[in-house]
């Protein structure tokens, strides 16, 4: 029988008492942030509602927890927008959403931040178990920044890679799972070549952590309706991860194909709770998505079934983020069909 781990994508919004104090304090301002660039009371409060977020996962009876991603005002393109080696330019659309980032320019080698690796320790110190990390993707980072250093698309994706790459082996032992989300792999496909180097990337940081890797795949309501390309899908599978995981929020029936169809990884990540709405599942519905997941995947015989939001949270009013949190951690093992 699989093993149901509950878990989310990360990259959390802000509890509302959190971004009344960082707006009321003088001279800050949220979208300017700089990796060790805050001055202490801005330092105190990213602090104080980390451990937050981290409690309240924990008393929704989440298996796995998250950092939180507080600090990523720029989405994922935040581990970028922080390095010294990167300028931030101009607004840019962060998909077809509302919400924007700046754009990361490199200008320099991305050698190792250790911006995501010291949110990790600073969140170890509040975890016990199932510590989880989260990560941009390599190709969905190169996708959302500008290369003015690199000179060309396949060796920029390969930098972009090896640093994060450079990130995860400097994880704290403590994390058990390591969540790659790369929503570009749908919303703009890798194309042949592309794919493949794609592939490598996500290889390259996979193998610098000893965590379970499950490469996140999401939105494919925004970027068609016919899940992921078969090719891209491949060569996903050609990378040593542990699951890969989709939206089945968005396209249930083109994700069920997929995985039908192709096969998958031992385990699998299911989208099954709406990251993006704010009306709020019941456990009960939330075990229902599994099951059929499950169901209309014949052929399949996961060892781990992450159960998961589809998307990051960061647009949901808190109130709203903290009840889908309760309501995945009630999902009752025994009481979904594995």
């Amino acid at each position: 029988m699989a093993q149901l781990v509950t878990t989310t994508p990360g990259v959390y919004p802000l509890p509302e008492w959190a971004k009344d104090e960082l707006s009321d304090l003088k001279g800050h301002q949220k979208e300017g942030l700089v990796s060790g660039d805050e001055d202490d009371e801005v330092v105190a409060v990213y602090e104080d509602a980390r451990g937050e977020t981290i409690d309240d996962q924990s008393t929704a009876g989440l298996d796995r927890v998250v950092e939180g991603q507080l600090r990523w005002d720029d989405n994922l393109a935040h581990p970028l927008a922080v390095h010294d080696s990167v300028d931030t330019a101009g607004i840019v659309r962060y998909y077809d959403n509302n919400n924007f980032y700046r754009d990361p320019v490199v200008r320099a080698d991305l050698d190792f931040s250790g911006d995501v690796a010291d949110e990790l320790d600073a969140a170890a110190e509040h975890v016990d178990e199932g510590l989880q990390a989260v990560l941009p993707g390599p190709y969905t980072l190169a996708d959302l920044a500008t290369d003015e250093h690199y000179g060309g698309e396949s060796e920029f994706l390969a930098a972009v890679g090896d640093f994060l790459a450079g990130e995860a082996k400097a994880a704290p032992d403590e994390v058990e799972t390591l969540f790659l989300l790369e929503p570009s792999l749908l919303e703009n496909p890798p194309g042949d070549g592309e794919d493949a180097r794609a592939s490598e990337a996500i290889d390259a940081v996979a193998a610098a952590t000893d965590a379970d890797v499950v490469t996140h795949t999401y939105w494919e309501s925004h970027g068609g309706d016919e899940g992921l390309d078969e090719k891209v899908y491949a060569h996903l599978l050609d990378a040593d991860i542990d699951a890969v995981g989709f939206d089945f929020v968005a396209n249930h029936e083109d994700n069920a194909y997929v995985i039908s169809e192709y096969g998958c990884t031992d385990d699998v990540a299911l989208g099954v709770v709406d990251g993006q709405n704010t009306l709020v599942e019941t456990p009960d519905e939330i075990a229902e998505r599994v099951e059929w997941a499950l169901a209309n995947t014949p052929g399949t015989d996961f060892e781990t079934v992450y159960a998961t939001i589809n998307t990051p949270t960061f647009y949901l009013p808190s109130g709203k983020f903290d009840e889908k949190l309760s309501a995945l951690g009630a999902v009752e093992r025994e009481e979904v069909n594995l």
